[in-house]
C-alpha cells in the first residue's frame, strides 16, 4: 500500500472516529439535568463500591466533579467528550462538560467515567471562577491508580484534587499529547 493511500485511509478513519464522538456528544447534550444527576449518582455509588479509597477521600473533599460517561476515539487525531455534575455537600450545584483533544500515535475507541475530588475551597473556587479549567493548569490534580491508592490515606492527602477513572470499556492504544478542558454548561 502506498504512503499516500495509507495516509488517506488513516485520515478517513480519524474523521469517522471524530464524527462518532461528535454524534455521541450531541446525544449526550440532549441529557436533561435529571438524567445527568441520576447517571452521576449511580457512577459515584459504583466507584465507592469498587474503591474504598475513593469513598474515604470523598468524606474529606469540599466537592466532587463527576463525569459518568466520557467517549473517546482517535486515529492519530482524537477527541473525547462527556458531561457531568458538581456536587457540594451531597447536592448538585452545577453542570460541566469535559472536552479532550489529542494528537499522536493512537488508535481505538473507549468510554470511561471519572470523578475529581476537590479537596479545598481554593480548588472549588478555581473551577467555578475560571472560564474553563484545563487539567494540568490551576489546582494540582493527582490521578489515582491502583499503585497510588495503596500509598494514599486520608492522613496523606495534601493535593488540591484527586481524580479516579472508572468503568473503562473498549480499547485505546498509543502514545499521544492531549489536553482536557472542563467548562460549566447550562442544564
Amino acid at each position: 500500500m502506498s504512503t499516500t493511500r495509507r495516509s488517506f485511509m488513516g485520515l478517513a478513519v480519524a474523521v469517522a472516529a471524530m464524527g462518532s464522538i461528535a454524534t455521541t456528544g450531541v446525544a449526550q447534550a440532549e441529557n436533561t439535568a435529571e438524567d445527568l444527576n441520576q447517571q452521576a449518582a449511580m457512577a459515584l455509588e459504583n466507584l465507592y463500591e469498587t474503591n474504598a479509597i475513593a469513598k474515604d477521600i470523598s468524606e474529606q473533599a469540599e466537592a466532587v466533579l463527576i463525569f459518568p460517561n466520557i467517549v473517546k476515539a482517535g486515529l492519530v487525531f482524537g477527541g473525547a467528550y462527556g458531561e457531568g455534575v458538581l456536587k457540594e455537600d451531597g447536592a448538585v450545584t452545577d453542570y460541566y462538560n469535559s472536552v479532550t483533544g489529542s494528537w499522536g500515535l493512537q488508535a481505538g475507541a473507549q468510554s470511561y467515567g471519572y470523578a475529581v475530588f476537590l479537596m479545598n475551597g481554593e480548588a472549588v473556587d478555581y473551577l467555578k471562577e475560571s472560564r474553563g479549567w484545563e487539567i494540568g493548569v490551576g489546582p494540582t490534580v493527582v490521578v489515582v491508580d491502583e499503585g497510588a491508592a495503596k500509598n494514599l490515606s486520608t492522613s496523606t492527602l495534601k493535593e488540591d484534587a484527586y481524580a479516579f477513572i472508572f468503568n473503562q470499556q473498549g480499547l485505546m492504544a498509543g502514545v499521544s499529547i492531549e489536553g482536557t478542558k472542563i467548562t460549566q454548561i447550562d442544564r
